[in-house]
């Protein structure tokens, strides 16, 4: 399956559009994350554990999206946008949004 944040599939016509398809996933970052990223932002630098929450929130809003596309008989999703807010008390979660269309190409 093709995934493209563009509207086309170079040398690859769009044949059947089928429809908007999503994927969403929210996820908590736990107390010890918090911590010691908050260390991490005192003193500079990169949260990696941070990073690789939002890593898998991604992936899984993406599988997620795939998974719908794969239902319709779509071989490719094009004009996927995601978007990332915080949600809950205090932003503690992240939720992340996958959205395209999927094609038959």
């Amino acid at each position: 399956m093709i995934l493209s944040t563009t509207n086309t599939i170079e040398g690859k016509p769009v044949n059947d559009y089928l429809g908007i398809v999503t994927g969403e996933t929210i996820i908590g970052a736990n107390i010890f994350k918090d911590f010691f990223a908050s260390i991490r932002d005192i003193v500079g630098g990169r949260s990696g554990s941070y990073e690789r929450v939002l890593r898998e929130a991604k992936d899984t809003a993406l599988k997620e999206m795939q998974e719908e596309a794969i239902k319709l008989n779509a071989n490719a999703v094009i004009g996927i946008d995601l978007d990332y807010e915080t949600v809950g008390k205090n932003g503690g979660m992240l939720m992340v949004t996958a959205s395209g269309t999927a094609v038959k190409l």
